[in-house]
Order: C-alpha cells, then sequence, then structure tokens
C-alpha cells in the first residue's frame, strides 16, 4: 500500500519561523490588553496582571528559568510590551492563584479566533504532563512502600486543518476522559460552525453522541465490542451511527482518522514546550500547562499568518 504524502510550503514555513518571537511577543501583547485590572481598594498597590500573565506565558514560551529569564522581562519592558518587570519570585507566586486559570482560559479561547472561519472538523483528546512530585502507596503483599511520579492530564478540542486548541480543560492524571467532552464541544460551539467531531472509544457513549448533535456535528466515535443498536424508545443518534460504523467502515475510518491531529497537537506542545512542569503546587501546574496551550496557539496564528494570509487582531 502507497503511503500518502503531504506537502508543505517551505518558503512560508521558513518566514514564521524565522519572524516568531518577535511576532510572538507582539500577539501575546494584544491578547494581554483583554484582562480587565481589578480595582485597587487599598494597601500596597498589586502588580498589573496583564504584566504578570505577559511574563508567565513568555518564561514558558521562552523554556528559560525564573532567574535566567529576568533579562528578558527586561527586554520587554524597554519594547513597552510591559508596564514593570516583576521579580521572578512575583511570576511563581501569581502562577499559585486560582483567580489566573479563567483568565488563561479565555486568552486561549480568544487567541483561536482568528480562525474560526478555517475550522470546522474537531478532535478531542487527553494526555498527561508529568510533574516532579512523587505519590507513595503501601503494598502489603510485598511489605514495602511504592513510589509513583504524580502528573496533571491536560483534555483538548483541536483543529484539524490547523491544530488550533478552541477549548481545553485540566485535570488530575487519574480523571477520566469521557465526562468532559459536552463541556468542551460547548465551549467550541459558541465560537465555530462546528460539522465533525473525532474521538477515540474512551469517549463512547449516549451523553456525549448527544452533545456533538445539539452542537451541529457528526460524531465519528468508534463503538466498543459489547456495544448494541439502541432499544425501542432509545436516541435514534446512537442506533445511526451504530449501524453506519458497522456497514460502512472504511468510510467511517476516513472521518475517523481526522482524531490523529489531536496527538499531532500534544506532539507539538511537548516537543517545543516541554512535556513536564516545573511547579511543584497544582494550580501553579494547571496554569503552567494553559501557558504552553496559549503559546502553541499563538504559534499556529504566526504560521497560519504566512500560510493562509490571515490578519489576526485580538
Amino acid at each position: 500500500m502507497e503511503q500518502k504524502t503531504y506537502s508543505q510550503q517551505w518558503s512560508e514555513y521558513n518566514k514564521a519561523q524565522t519572524r516568531e518571537k518577535a511576532l510572538f511577543m507582539k500577539l501575546l501583547y494584544d491578547l494581554c490588553q483583554n484582562i480587565e485590572e481589578p480595582e485597587y481598594k487599598f494597601g500596597r498597590p498589586k502588580l498589573s496582571l496583564s504584566d504578570i500573565i505577559f511574563c508567565s506565558v513568555f518564561k514558558v514560551y521562552s523554556l528559560y528559568s525564573g532567574r535566567r529569564f529576568t533579562s528578558d522581562m527586561k527586554l520587554a519592558k524597554k519594547m513597552d510590551l510591559i508596564t514593570k518587570a516583576p521579580h521572578y519570585n512575583s511570576i511563581f507566586n501569581y502562577l499559585k492563584k486560582r483567580e489566573l486559570t479563567p483568565l488563561l482560559k479565555r486568552l486561549i479561547e480568544i487567541s483561536s479566533l482568528p480562525l474560526k472561519s478555517v475550522e470546522r472538523d474537531f478532535a478531542i483528546d487527553a494526555s498527561g504532563f508529568s510533574t516532579t512530585r512523587f505519590g507513595r502507596w503501601f503494598l502489603h503483599k510485598h511489605k514495602r512502600n511504592v513510589a509513583y511520579k504524580i502528573w496533571v492530564k491536560a483534555h483538548i478540542m483541536v483543529g484539524t486543518r490547523t491544530q488550533i486548541i478552541s477549548a481545553v480543560e485540566i485535570t488530575t492524571g487519574n480523571d477520566n476522559d469521557c465526562p468532559l467532552l459536552p463541556k468542551l464541544v460547548k465551549e467550541t460551539a459558541k465560537n465555530f460552525s462546528m460539522m465533525e467531531v473525532s474521538a477515540d472509544k474512551a469517549y463512547s457513549s449516549r451523553v456525549n453522541l448527544k452533545a456533538i448533535s445539539e452542537a451541529g456535528a457528526m460524531p465519528y466515535i468508534p463503538f466498543r465490542k459489547n456495544a448494541r443498536p439502541t432499544k425501542r424508545g432509545g436516541p435514534k443518534l446512537w442506533g445511526k451511527m451504530w449501524h453506519f460504523f458497522n456497514l460502512n467502515k472504511e468510510l467511517f475510518e476516513q472521518h475517523y482518522h481526522k482524531r490523529s491531529n489531536s496527538e499531532t497537537a500534544f506532539h507539538m506542545i511537548k516537543s517545543k514546550f516541554g512535556d513536564s512542569v516545573r511547579s511543584r503546587k497544582y494550580r501553579s501546574q494547571v496554569n503552567e500547562v494553559l501557558c504552553k496551550i496559549l503559546c502553541h496557539n499563538i504559534c499556529v496564528v504566526i504560521h497560519e499568518m504566512y500560510e493562509l494570509g490571515i490578519m489576526p487582531n485580538f
């Protein structure tokens, strides 16, 4: 069987790569202007939230430690991208704050909007990011302690054409993937006209098929071996897709194959920004993974600026 290959527009790719860092800083600055600063009431004035988020995301992009990143913050101050260069410990302290999580999610959503006219088909998947923490339990059979590594899991909805991430949820490593699909589909449907959603068997459930259908999209999720067509009075979509899956395997696989784009997106994130987090506290780990995903979205937008000719305006 002849292997299918995909062409690369090398001229546009080279331009995007060679100019990425300067454009990244400019687009990140534009995104941070959407952040509303809390009203000052009393006490010592707090640091600007837009400055903190700019520095936190830019630090993740640079892959530097907090101390080595200090010179980059001073450079951003000279370029008027931030009003004040914060101390590196301030970045670590703010990453621990719960109120940063919805702000980062909102910026991820805004960063995907320039491609809403391009993306119609989506894929959903989850993958883990390792941490520096370990858990332990006692094995009574062997009378010894066993250590295991703690990790956090990112659940993402990905556009299959550009690998832009339209919605994300971060959970602990042991949380189930299936229940998060309706929320991610709903958040994506607010901004995109969804046509298809591809996912693996872990997301196969009547609730998920209904959520995708209500968003106006067609679900392409394989059925488990023990799945049966719906009983009388049950949801019609389940039975319709069960028959389509079993009687039109080749056509189903053509649509389901788009799910591999979610794995491509995770590979892009982990290979460029690391497959682990440096933070020790759980909330800091969540915010650090969100910063990685925001970095990925901005880089995707930069690439599509040259390949598709879009002009992002955040």
